[in-house]
């Protein structure tokens, strides 16, 4: 059986039948998932801006006609 360490508590694991790879346990694998889920980990770059502003072709437009 092909051995690895758990990218999250580092203890040594087993590959092989281990629904949770590459994590040891589902514990580990539910705290990784927390950690993104509450932006703990960060891709770095430049922040991203969102234009929410309608695009001129849908500002005014109405379906019902007078």
């Amino acid at each position: 059986m092909l051995g690895m360490i758990c990218p999250l508590c580092h203890q040594p694991s087993i590959w092989e039948g281990n629904p949770w790879r590459p994590f040891c346990s589902e514990r580990c694998q539910m705290t990784d998932l927390g950690a993104w889920a509450t932006e703990r980990y960060r891709i770095p770059g430049s922040t991203l801006t969102m234009d929410t502003s309608l695009p001129d072709s849908l500002e005014g437009d109405d379906d019902t006609e007078a």
